[in-house]
């Protein structure tokens, strides 16, 4: 599917910003840092992605060039940083973005094929710090996000070019999850407990696998899915038993946590262990032992603990659905994973890491831009899990080659209607509204004021704000505004 065409509104040379643009532009504080990655190179698409923090610098060029390539021009008035890309379809001066009173404007250098930013044609846009924006030149794509930083960042990063296990689970470019990450990485040749959180298929068994990779352990990983544990042999499967102790116990089995002696005890879905086994893993985690079934003295047991859950189990404590005691054991370090929507500068990462697993030839692996577009624009609400099975369908489709639109599941191509989003935790069934700031509160109040000076007209509203309507319908989203109350 090819990108919309150019409005009068996302085509206007408009230099003014709004008042909320602008009144955001003010509020934006040293807390938060604009980002921008080289996420896809669609006819290389195992390329090490790039990450750029963009404090400090004034301008953006960007170009095609013999091999991709990135340098940093401070002999002018202005910090300009020039990006390179071996790409066919990029001009040699292809677009720039400029600081322009405080924020961030993208505007096409007069190139042959056009800038697409979130699926549309431009030639000269905003770029709002709301969600990260989908920047695409050529068969190359860029995300621009503005993420909060507690510190400064390096102007440029890569991520590993190897699809090693350490950098297909602790590798990101959200900052504040890279934090996290890092000090997974400090803690993981420790016997720290670690406590994984969030959604389902947010890929929390990755992260789990890379740090027993980084611990230097050299017994194996041994995942336990808690919730697919029969209840009647929940307690053998978990501590083994002895031969005769029960009818059908033949022979003697050492059990899932002995069998991950000298390595790492991976346990998913902790939060649906019944009450009873709790109170038997607290022992293992207190005293280093485990007592088989029918054996009348414990077992020393050396295990590393990695659990994972998408449940609230502070809140599970507080229901008396899960021992106090065993929660404070297990949270020796938590760390939440975040859903795959929120973390679209990672895509490239997780395709570079991913494609290598579901194809049988990945280096002639590519993606038409159409294909990429609807992976990069998907919500993803079975998250990581998700990704890796639309991929491995789509490589097997291409037949290791091209992967087309076509190709992506249903869902991807907007065919198919999405399933709910997952929520995280047990008390609330719908996610809560994120609290609006008062920026938000001020550019709500002018939507609506448009709004209803225009009938609900978005092409009008989306320049008299000087925005692509794109982002008027993302407010609306945001702020959940009903349209059809200000049409006649």
């Amino acid at each position: 599917m090819a990108p919309a065409a150019p409005d009068e509104v996302s085509g206007s040379q408009t230099s003014t910003l709004s008042r909320s643009e602008a009144r955001a532009s003010q509020s934006d504080g040293p807390s938060r840092c604009a980002l921008l990655s080289l996420a896809l190179c669609c006819d290389r698409p195992l390329e090490a992605p790039w990450r750029f923090a963009l404090d400090g610098v004034e301008e953006v060029a960007f170009g095609r060039g013999p091999e991709r390539s990135w340098k940093l021009d401070e002999s002018g008035s202005k910090r300009r940083l020039e990006i390179r890309s071996p790409d066919a379809r990029m001009s040699s001066n292809h677009a720039r973005l400029v600081r322009d009173l405080g924020r961030w404007v993208l505007e096409d250098a007069g190139s042959k094929n056009g800038v697409v930013m979130d699926g549309v044609f431009q030639k000269r846009a905003l770029l709002t710090s709301d969600e990260p924006h989908l920047i695409e030149l050529g068969h190359t794509f860029f995300v621009f996000s503005t993420r909060p930083v507690s510190g400064p960042l390096p102007l440029h990063q890569a991520s590993d070019p190897r699809p090693l296990p350490e950098a297909s689970g602790l590798s990101t470019f959200v900052p504040q999850l890279q934090g996290e990450l890092s000090g997974l990485r400090e803690v993981s040749r420790s016997l720290v407990p670690v406590l994984l959180t969030g959604e389902t298929g947010s890929g929390k068994d990755v992260v789990a696998q890379a740090v027993h990779a980084c611990s230097g352990r050299t017994g194996p990983f041994v995942p336990v899915n808690c919730g697919a544990l029969a209840a009647t042999l929940v307690e053998s499967e978990l501590f083994g038993h002895r031969r005769g102790a029960f009818t059908g116990a033949v022979e003697e089995r050492p059990g899932l946590v002995r069998a991950a002696s000298g390595g790492t005890l991976f346990l998913d879905e902790v939060g649906d262990l019944p009450l009873p086994l709790q109170a038997a893993l607290l022992r293992v985690l207190q005293d280093g032992e485990v007592l088989p079934i029918g054996a009348e003295k414990p077992v020393r047991v050396d295990v590393r603990v990695v659990a994972a859950t998408n449940r609230d189990l502070a809140v599970q404590v507080e229901r008396g659905l899960f021992r106090r005691d065993l929660y404070a054991r297990l949270a020796g370090l938590t760390v939440h994973l975040p859903p795959l929507r929120d973390r679209m500068e990672d895509l490239g990462i997780l395709i570079a890491a991913l494609v290598p697993k579901v194809s049988a030839d990945p280096k002639k692996v590519t993606f038409s831009p159409e294909a990429a577009r609807a992976i990069f624009q998907h919500r993803w609400p079975m998250n990581v899990r998700e990704l890796e099975k639309a991929l491995e369908v789509a490589c097997v489709l291409a037949q290791g080659g091209r992967v087309e639109r076509a190709q992506l599941p249903p869902m991807l191509r907007g065919e198919a209607p999405e399933p709910s989003q997952p929520i995280l935790g047990t008390v609330e069934r719908t996610p809560r509204p994120r609290p609006l700031t008062p920026d938000d509160v001020a550019r709500r109040e002018e939507l609506l004021q448009l709004l209803r000076g225009h009938q609900g007209n978005i092409s009008a509203v989306a320049r008299a704000m000087g925005i692509a309507r794109m982002q008027v319908h993302r407010y609306l989203r945001r702020y959940q505004i009903d349209l059809a109350q200000f049409r006649a």
